[in-house]
């Protein structure tokens, strides 16, 4: 049985509408696709972001601030959503599998993440979070919301971003792998995992938001899984992306795309995470990657679809 970590997008569950009605639509929709590799004799572990959902919740948490009903903080805020998210999963994909005559278990575990306090990303927020704003509606933001930062984000719009520290380890992982010894299903790291400090026997939450690429790489080479799929808007990576003289990869190899990613040729806020978590995935433990889209899920498992990211590349 192939072990495969799935790391599935905020942006895939958001929708166009941000009601919990819509994203369990959104998540539905998701699920119908995932289930195919448990269809394929998979062992399928799932990871997703929340970068969308923790952000809409930041506003309404400051929205409804008062003394009696204070807002919650960052940290405190990605477990809510982590939960309400692994909630939508864990319920969708058990009636999928049902409908499919599998009777497996499914389970959400609220993940905690390890960070290093003296991480330079806590200096230099980029992580985006929450809705996407116009160029025109950025000064009212910023008068509105003085102490946030914010970026263009990869032509989508202009986000709030938040420092996103790298994840040294998830916390749970001798539980989750347990879990995945049982042949249960998995929903993990949800938006990458609470970001958390250690002190003594202390977890400490911190305000920050770690990749969901980086963790759901991390705790893919922890479990030791076979494969990391991250799956995407787009069906692939891409050079020179957007401009005339775009290609496509099929397959690559480590040290041939580090190349590009040294020489910043892919989008900070979208493309770029996902290429650095998938080499790290090959390069500590020789499995492949593959970086594809969602709805190409069983052409990635017939191993058509995506790019795949390979120690060595098989091309002649």
């Amino acid at each position: 049985m192939t072990k495969i970590v799935v790391a599935l997008g905020g942006n895939a569950i958001l929708a166009r509408e941000p009601s919990a009605q819509a994203q369990r639509k959104a998540v539905k929709a998701a699920i119908k696709e995932l289930v195919n590799f448990i269809k394929n004799g998979d062992q399928l572990i799932i990871t997703h972001g929340n970068g969308p959902q923790v952000g809409n919740l930041l506003l309404q948490q400051m929205a409804a601030d008062s003394k009696e009903n204070p807002e919650m903080p960052l940290d405190t805020c990605g477990a809510m959503t982590q939960g309400s998210i692994g909630y939508w999963l864990q319920n969708a994909m058990k009636e999928e599998l049902l409908d499919n005559g599998i009777n497996k278990d499914v389970i959400s575990v609220i993940t905690q993440t390890n960070v290093d306090e003296n991480d330079p990303a806590f200096l230099n927020p980029s992580k985006p979070i929450g809705p996407f704003y116009k160029e025109n509606e950025v000064t009212a933001v910023m008068v509105q919301h003085p102490n946030w930062k914010l970026v263009e984000d990869a032509g989508r719009g202009y986000r709030r971003v938040v420092p996103s520290p790298k994840p040294l380890e998830i916390n749970e992982y001798h539980a989750i792998r347990k879990i995945v010894d049982a042949g249960i299903i998995p929903i993990v790291s949800g938006g990458g995992g609470i970001p958390v400090i250690r002190k003594g026997n202390q977890l400490i939450g911190t305000e920050a938001v770690i990749d969901k690429d980086f963790s759901a790489s991390k705790i893919a080479q922890l479990i030791g899984a076979d494969k990391l799929i991250i799956l995407t808007s787009v069906g692939g990576v891409f050079y020179n992306y957007g401009k005339a003289n775009q290609q496509e990869l099929k397959e690559v190899s480590v040290d041939e795309i580090q190349m590009h990613i040294d020489a910043d040729e892919f989008a900070k806020g979208s493309m770029m995470p996902k290429v650095e978590a998938a080499v790290d995935f090959v390069r500590k433990t020789g499995n492949p990657s593959v970086i594809g889209a969602l709805e190409d899920v069983q052409d990635i498992i017939k191993g058509t679809g995506g790019t795949t990211i390979l120690k060595q590349s098989m091309k002649v």
